[in-house]
């Protein structure tokens, strides 16, 4: 296991970071905050053009054929600066299992357009329960002769509005188990029958209610085999949390050096704040907490990167992720002090993020359950 990057992976964190600064820097954050987009299509194709969407595609895709761990590196430098946009809904959630899953003919045609920046993707898993598991999925795809037609709806769909696509999990059968009888659907986001709804939430993420009323769907359109899609919902689950376990590891070490360095620089009683014992024990242990995270992310990624993913070490990547953001964005406007909670100040725009990026991919209690099946409990 090593955990040392290359010397174009170095590359890339640095491209990345700089790229990032210049085009997202903090004013953009918050004007997207207002903007009923939730991005900016101007910086989403710039990335293109820098091949970030097609990172990890093969080149015959117009992809750049990258590993998973270059992703991975991407998505840190991402959640670093808070970049707004549909990046993880179509990426990490639909691009993946397309490239595993699809056929060739759905590769041909799906990937290239991912890749150029000129497709967004949503995933439409979550019902009424807000679970992620097989036994809550309800809406029901019904074979009226050659074709399905869905019908249910699915909540929390990130950026559902600007998607040209979604990947429906859908029942089209029972069985013993509840994993029997699923499968993934490819859905024209825009087409008839599809309605959306806003779902307002506290860190300001566009999520949606999305309704299928009997949307027809070709057979050509299903990803992978019918009835056995929930191996797919589990592949992508398991990429997600690690990818957005990479999201706030860098949202982590940003709070941190910006923390590290306030305490520096602010003057009480003629003297530093970081000079405090009580300030450096907290310094102490966000710190701790940033290299736990950044340890169990490697671990995890690396895991998948050599073909061996470990379910209970995805799961503790996340479930430390969960709490350790939470934590270290409290203790840092702890030292900042009231201005911290504040959206005029760049730690209130992190901190806001917490609890949607709790909840992606799996929430705590969701992820303890995975590493208590990996206890043998």
């Amino acid at each position: 296991m090593d955990f040392s990057f290359t010397e174009e992976q170095d590359m890339l964190r640095i491209s990345a970071r700089d790229f990032l600064a210049k085009e997202c820097p903090k004013s953009k954050v918050r004007e997207m905050a207002k903007d009923e987009r939730g991005y900016d299509p101007q910086v989403w194709h710039r990335m293109a053009e820098l091949g970030w969407m097609g990172l990890v595609l093969p080149e015959e895709y117009g992809g750049m054929g990258a590993s998973f761990m270059d992703l991975v590196i991407l998505m840190e430098e991402m959640g670093r600066n808070i970049l707004p946009g549909p990046f993880f809904s179509t990426v990490a959630l639909c691009a993946l299992p397309l490239l595993h899953y699809g056929s060739s003919d759905q590769k041909a045609r799906f990937l290239p357009q991912i890749a150029k920046g000129e497709a967004i993707w949503a995933f439409a898993l979550a019902e009424s329960s807000g679970k992620y598991k097989a036994s809550e999925v309800r809406l029901r795809a019904v074979l009226r002769g050659k074709d399905y037609t869905l019908e249910g709806h699915k909540l929390f769909v990130t950026d559902a509005h600007i998607a040209d696509y979604v990947l429906v999990v859908g029942r089209t059968g029972d069985g013993e188990k509840p994993e029997d009888g699923i499968t993934l659907f490819m859905v024209d986001a825009r087409g008839p029958n599809v309605k959306l709804e806003a779902i307002p939430t506290v860190g300001g993420d566009r999520q949606f209610k999305v309704s299928f009323d009997g949307v027809t769907v070709p057979p050509d359109s299903i990803l992978g085999e019918i009835g056995k899609g929930w191996d797919i919902a589990d592949f992508i689950l398991q990429r997600a949390a690690v990818l957005k376990c990479a999201e706030m590891s860098g949202a982590c070490q940003a709070v941190l050096d910006m923390t590290s360095s306030y305490a520096k620089e602010r003057i009480q009683f003629d003297r530093p704040i970081g000079s405090f014992q009580a300030i450096q024990h907290k310094l102490a242990d966000m710190l701790i907490d940033v290299e736990a995270v950044q340890y169990l992310l490697y671990q995890a990624a690396w895991g998948i990167c050599v073909g061996s993913p470990s379910p209970w070490q995805i799961s503790a990547a996340k479930a430390k992720a969960n709490e350790a953001y939470q934590r270290i964005c409290i203790e840092a406007i702890g030292a900042h002090g009231a201005i911290g909670y504040t959206m005029d100040h760049d730690i209130g725009l992190y901190y806001r993020r917490v609890k949607a990026a709790q909840f992606a991919a799996g929430d705590t209690d969701l992820h303890w359950e995975v590493i208590a099946v990996g206890l043998g409990l």
